[in-house]
């Protein structure tokens, strides 16, 4: 068993992209949508509102989904995951985690959002792999022994 498969855990946006986008530019392009695609099956998977949003832009900008395309992709979404809002409290809470692990502010926001919902991993390619933040959460890059 995968260290997401029975913990709560917070997906980033990029990894849902590589379940939907293929990279013909990328050679590891088939084995990170596999991977994207199991990670994106777990059970409780929590997102943000923030990333329903990037999803949505990036498939509607790089992929040409439709607006029905993208009515079912947010159906799906709300059925497989718990979509939570970004709050005030979330944008406070991610201006000081910004400041404490030198994070982007837009990454802070997932960061803020993953740790308020109790989730214990949170699968991202952008950020620190291996990073703890506030000794409850653990940011994971699924794809760092594809890229090697």
């Amino acid at each position: 068993m995968n260290a997401g498969e029975s913990q709560l855990c917070f997906i980033d946006s990029n990894i849902w992209l590589y379940r939907f986008i293929l990279n013909p530019r990328d050679a590891n392009a088939i084995p990170k949508q596999k991977i994207a695609t199991t990670i994106t099956n777990y059970p409780n998977i929590i997102i943000s509102t923030q990333v329903v949003n990037e999803i949505c832009a990036n498939l509607i900008r790089k992929a040409k989904f439709d607006n029905h395309k993208i009515e079912i992709l947010i159906e799906e979404l709300s059925q497989g995951c718990e979509i939570i809002p970004l709050s005030f409290e979330t944008i406070q809470f991610a201006v000081k985690l910004r400041d404490r692990y030198l994070i982007s502010f837009w990454d802070s926001l997932i960061v803020a959002s993953a740790i308020l919902e109790d989730a214990k991993i949170l699968y991202s390619e952008d950020m620190q792999d291996g990073l703890i933040i506030n000794n409850t959460l653990q940011i994971i890059n699924p794809f760092r022994d594809v890229n090697l």
